[in-house]
């Protein structure tokens, strides 16, 4: 048998998480925007629109997560650099 008194309340657990899924949203569509910028300032100097080496490093910052962490970082690099032939 479960004692409530000190199990956690899973309503308040899930509308915490809720409420962090809002900011990682705000946080990942800014995140966006802000890399978009970066590639068009980088294209419009004669620049290529990917550097490496920034790739790996934000690859790098999510492999504390693990094999998730790799596929977390692959999919904000695709959504902030776009579609690569324009």
């Amino acid at each position: 048998m479960m004692d409530t008194t000190t199990d956690p309340d899973i309503n308040e657990l899930r509308e915490e998480i809720d409420h962090l899924d809002a900011e990682i949203l705000r946080l990942v569509q800014r995140r966006v925007e802000i890399s978009k910028i970066i590639g068009a300032a980088r294209m419009a100097a004669g620049g290529t629109k990917i550097v490496h080496n920034r790739e790996i490093d934000v690859l790098n910052r999510y492999r504390p997560l693990g094999p998730e962490g790799k596929d977390l970082a692959m999919i904000l690099l695709k959504m902030g650099r776009g579609p690569l032939g324009r």
